[in-house]
């Protein structure tokens, strides 16, 4: 039998249960301190590690199309149909509007009833004024040639003196009048004649009434408004029964092409932007879906009031769920490094002071490290001395370890 000397105090203690149990806290709470401060505090740690190290530049964008059309009429009208929707894909020449037609109607039979009026006179120059001023003419010739017959009978005559000097006067005179019909009627004949004048009156008129046509028939056309490309209609401000204005915008086009993103990026990573560089999208109404694109503009100004810099990517395969204006994240690679030293972000003190320093873990207490850093990637970071692959950091979050205490590490983590 084993028998335990109680100390004085303690049997006295006996008597006051209070403080008993006082006195067995004290000597838990004495044992707990001398495991915490003698065994090691129990943590998580980062491994450091040698591998690869991806930098990016993260952004919220949006899809854009590289050029917008704005459909408006280009004449003054009241819509009596309204063919597409807002969002609807369109063909280039596709019917959208048609505006009220009955004027121009009117107008282009009226131009088709002057040109068929213009038709028919050169018709009747072609087939009864220039056969009649052509035998006007044949007729006139040969009255010529009787006067000027008559002309040297009467002159033999009166060379013998068989006739008075007035009778030739008055052959003469039926010669000259003779003459005189021939040439007008030769004037009548050219006149008729294609490069006459009648003939190029009656052109006229048929000109004129060509493009009296034309122009009715262009106004008519401007009241059916087409699309002038393919694409998608993103906006519609206009209803059957609207009086539109000339040049008032109807539609909005979205032409088809490239897709493109636009971002604002902070002004403090634009040293790493490069045409070129390659990205990760994903649109936010489909996060689980993710497709490539490409830098290829970086604004050459800055934005002075958000400190940032636009810039486009093009999107080579895009997905068909993609919409006008849609919100993506976008994730662009700027740098990537294999084979170097990698720690997390997590771990590293004063990240981005020009003294950063970590907690690793040697010998079983938390030493205070001075750390040369590197490239910084999407949640770590790259260390080019201080530590190497193998080392045990203490989290930065851990405010309890201090430097020169001991701990015990459990299960290594790593981001």
């Amino acid at each position: 039998m084993i028998h335990v000397k109680v100390p004085d105090s303690l049997a006295r203690l006996g008597t006051h249960p209070v403080a008993a149990v006082l006195l067995v806290a004290a000597v838990i709470a004495s044992v707990v301190l001398a495991r915490y401060f003698y065994l090691g505090t129990s943590l998580q740690t980062y491994d450091v590690t040698q591998g690869e190290l991806v930098q990016s530049v993260v952004a919220s964008g949006r899809i854009m199309s590289p050029r917008r059309v704005s459909i408006a009429a280009e004449v003054t009208g009241r819509v009596t149909r309204v063919l597409v929707e807002e969002g609807e894909s369109v063909r280039r020449g596709q019917l959208l509007i048609v505006l009220d037609q009955s004027d121009e109607r009117a107008a282009v039979a009226q131009a088709e009833a002057a040109l068929t009026q213009a038709e028919a006179k050169i018709r009747q120059l072609q087939r009864l004024a220039l056969p009649a001023a052509e035998q006007a003419l044949l007729q006139a010739q040969a009255n010529l040639r009787q006067a000027e017959q008559g002309y040297q009978r009467t002159h033999a005559l009166v060379a013998k003196g068989f006739v008075s000097q007035a009778q030739l006067d008055d052959a003469q005179h039926g010669v000259d009048v003779a003459q005189t019909q021939v040439r007008t009627a030769q004037l009548q004949l050219d006149s008729q004649r294609e490069g006459g004048s009648d003939y190029e009156v009656a052109q006229a008129a048929r000109r004129e009434a060509e493009m009296a046509i034309r122009v009715a028939q262009a106004k008519l056309d401007a009241t059916e408004i087409s699309a002038p490309a393919d694409g998608t209609l993103i906006a519609r401000s206009v209803e059957p029964g609207d009086v539109t204005e000339a040049g008032k915008q109807l539609l909005l086009l979205a032409t088809a092409g490239e897709t493109q993103l636009i971002a604002n990026i902070d002004e403090k990573n634009l040293a790493k932007l490069n045409i070129g560089q390659e990205a990760v999208v994903s649109a936010d109404a489909f996060p689980d879906q993710r497709f490539e694109a490409e830098l290829f503009y970086v604004n050459p100004g800055v934005d002075p009031v958000r400190g940032a810099v636009e810039v486009k990517l093009r999107v080579p395969k895009p997905p068909a769920y993609l919409r006008q204006d849609m919100t993506v994240s976008i994730d662009i690679e700027v740098g990537r490094r294999s084979g170097v030293v990698i720690v997390s972000a997590d771990a590293i003190h004063d990240l981005e002071t020009d003294q950063p320093w970590v907690l690793v873990v040697r010998d079983g207490r938390a030493v205070k490290q001075t750390v040369k850093l590197g490239m910084v990637g999407d949640g770590a970071v790259q260390v080019l001395g201080g530590v190497a692959p193998g080392d045990r950091l203490v989290p930065a979050s851990n405010g309890v370890v201090l430097a020169g205490q001991h701990v015990r590490t459990v299960v290594a983590g790593n981001r």
